[in-house]
């Protein structure tokens, strides 16, 4: 072997970085074409299920020409490649369509008027929601990884895992026998008048949050114990115990941030989460919010409701997944770099 060839193979692997407008570009990139496969699906999927929204709105009673006229307007009576091309163009522009209810009344009513109301209503819920979420999963993650195997930890484990075992219907019902039908302590139905914020009454918000909450906060705090417990097992923890510093200053300043990029793929986890979580606990309710407004547009068959309306959650859904990941490679630099020689 020649020296050259052997100075060469000891070399260490160079590292090459990526700049952040890089991995941003190629993650909304990623985003881009994750959301027009989704669009296809959600386009297909609606397509193909029985009945239509101008035999529901119209009711059976209907005659054949006001259900063609209807058909016609909402463009339903083209081929399917059309209807996508237009819907997908719509989009594309910020126009979400029309509603079925607007065709059926002889005018229009844009599917942004109709859910734009219910959208800041579930958005509401959800913020109210997600900062106790984070909040206890934290809390209880950290202080179960530092009790890891003592009774404080197995105690804590159980309470918290024991409402997350259940459906969110199931442990919206016990709390709803519990808290109004035994106490008379909360309203049943989370009613938010026409034109107001459910700011107004958070009474009604009580039921809904303590749901989302308690299907969320076992399985997260779960997450972050086990970051926390892999965080207190670094390198960096044991050399700082080794110098002697304290406990305390050692969990703060070294477990802690050790423990923060799996984290926010928790926080991030707890967000899509609501996402499915509003959907039950919303009709649950009776909330009106945008969980409740799909599963309505389902009934009436209302396809482009449905579809744009999905393709809203699934775009939340994506942005979340990639501010999580940009956040992560911030926190972590190391994995903004690859070897190569």
């Amino acid at each position: 072997m020649s020296a050259a060839t052997a100075a060469v193979e000891t070399t260490p692997a160079k590292k090459i970085g990526y700049p952040p407008a890089r991995l941003a570009g190629r993650r909304v990139l990623e985003g881009i074409i994750t959301l027009f496969a989704l669009s296809l699906l959600v386009f297909l999927a609606t397509a193909v299920l029985p009945g239509d929204a101008a035999s529901s709105m119209l009711g059976k009673q209907a005659t054949g020409p006001a259900l063609k006229t209807m058909r016609h307007a909402m463009g339903s009576d083209q081929p399917l490649i059309s209807q996508y091309g237009h819907w997908l163009s719509g989009l594309l522009h910020g126009d979400l369509g029309n509603t079925a209810a607007g065709y059926a009344a002889g005018g229009q009513v844009s599917v942004w008027s109709q859910i734009s109301g219910k959208l800041s209503h579930s958005l509401i819920i959800a913020g109210m929601a997600f900062v106790p979420i984070v909040v206890l999963s934290v809390l209880v993650g950290v202080y179960t990884a530092l009790k890891a195997g003592r009774w404080q930890d197995q105690l804590l484990t159980t309470v918290t895992l024991v409402p997350a075992a259940l459906p969110e219907f199931v442990l919206g019902t016990v709390l709803l026998a519990v808290l109004f039908t035994w106490l008379d302590f909360l309203p049943p139905v989370s009613f938010v008048v026409p034109g107001t914020s459910p700011l107004s009454n958070p009474a009604t918000l009580v039921l809904p949050i303590l749901t989302l909450v308690g299907v969320t906060v076992g399985p997260a705090a779960r997450m972050i114990r086990a970051g926390m417990l892999e965080a207190l097992e670094a390198d960096t923890v044991t050399v700082a115990r080794l110098n002697g510093l304290r406990e305390d200053r050692v969990v703060r300043r070294y477990a802690l941030r050790n423990a923060l990029a799996p984290s926010i793929q928790v926080f991030a986890l707890i967000a899509q989460y609501l996402i499915g979580g509003l959907l039950i606990v919303e009709n649950l309710f009776g909330y009106p919010g945008i969980g409740k407004e799909l599963v309505d547009a389902v009934t009436i068959h209302d396809n482009l409701e449905v579809q744009s309306v999905t393709m809203l959650l699934a775009a939340f859904y994506v942005a979340v997944t990639i501010v999580a990941d940009l956040l992560v490679m911030i926190v972590v630099p190391k994995l903004r770099t690859g070897a190569s020689r």
